[in-house]
């Protein structure tokens, strides 16, 4: 049987349990609700030459280490494609200590790949220095459109 002071001594426990959890959930929301990095985005676009029936052009971004992130694919319904890729720029989350995250993540290169089902036609990559330009504060877009050759053109990529 459990003493009159040990029940107490657990009652009093509980509400403590809570209120620290409660002020541990507050803390890390506070932390990510008040993020400061913004959402950016990769705008892609271009055209197909001899597309065949039902492909579709995948983008996939590459961040610094060989690290495949954001992706985005599009079907083809006429010769030329548009995709946008949004990406967070925050690279290290916030700390505890008033260490803010620190917003500068971004993409080294971009594949552009066609695709029909599970074959490769043409593969183009992209450096992001070379190849794009800021747009505006938050959007990067190609310099040049740029051209992907369907199977008559080229053999496909293994």
């Amino acid at each position: 049987m459990i003493a009159q002071d040990e029940r107490l001594a657990m009652s009093s426990r509980a509400p403590k349990a809570l209120a620290m959890t409660f002020s541990l959930y507050a803390l890390c929301f506070a932390a990510f609700a008040h993020a400061e990095c913004s959402i950016d985005e990769i705008i892609v676009s271009g055209r197909v030459a001899d597309a065949p029936a039902r492909s579709s052009v995948r983008v996939q971004l590459v961040y610094p280490n060989q690290k495949v992130g954001d992706s985005g694919e599009v079907t083809l319904e006429d010769e030329s494609f548009h995709i946008k890729i949004p990406f967070l720029t925050q690279s290290r989350a916030p700390g505890l200590l008033g260490v803010r995250e620190k917003c500068n993540r971004k993409p080294e290169m971009v594949l552009v790949t066609l695709v029909q089902a599970d074959q490769e036609y043409d593969r183009v990559s992209l450096d992001m220095v070379k190849d794009f330009k800021k747009a505006d504060p938050t959007a990067y877009t190609l310099r040049s459109e740029i051209l992907l050759h369907g199977p008559s053109r080229s053999a496909p990529i293994r």
